[in-house]
């Protein structure tokens, strides 16, 4: 049974390890050897990765007591990360994450979350409602990505 619960700093080391496996093995689908290097890169600032859940909407999933996904949204409605293990992808836990950040937002009064999704991403977040408000090109690590800048209206 899938269970949310929020994010704790304890889980940080093994919501680090999920993102880089994820980035290497879903997203290589869709981007360069380089640019995953770059994304799932050995010189991210752990520190700097960690902090970035402080101050936010941040939720853990769990699967038979194993973490298989983690989401975090800025309080202004910035969807900054949603990853799902490479071994639990199209179970629905994305939607869970979403729909509890989605409850957020709507408590809090927000009137759009915003994303900038992947490649990879980007069809999860339009069956979802997410209007692509413009394709893009940004930078990582001196490398270039394409993403698209995603939101979706809060009700």
């Amino acid at each position: 049974m899938l269970v949310l619960r929020h994010y704790n700093p304890n889980d940080a080391v093994a919501l680090f390890d999920l993102f880089l496996h994820t980035v290497r093995e879903i997203n290589s689908a869709d981007y360069d050897p380089v640019q995953i290097s770059a994304w799932a890169s050995e010189e991210i600032e752990f520190q700097q990765w960690q902090q970035r859940f402080v101050g936010r909407f941040a939720y853990v999933a769990y699967l038979d007591d194993q973490i298989v996904g983690f989401a975090d949204m800025t309080t202004e409605g910035y969807l900054d990360r949603l990853f799902v293990s490479s071994q639990h992808q199209r179970q629905g836990i994305a939607k869970a994450l979403l729909a509890k950040l989605k409850a957020d937002a709507s408590e809090s009064s927000l009137s759009e979350i915003i994303t900038e999704a992947s490649i990879t991403a980007k069809p999860f977040f339009e069956a979802s409602g997410f209007v692509n408000v413009r394709a893009q090109t940004v930078e990582l690590r001196g490398v270039e990505f394409l993403n698209y800048r995603m939101a979706i209206r809060v009700q």
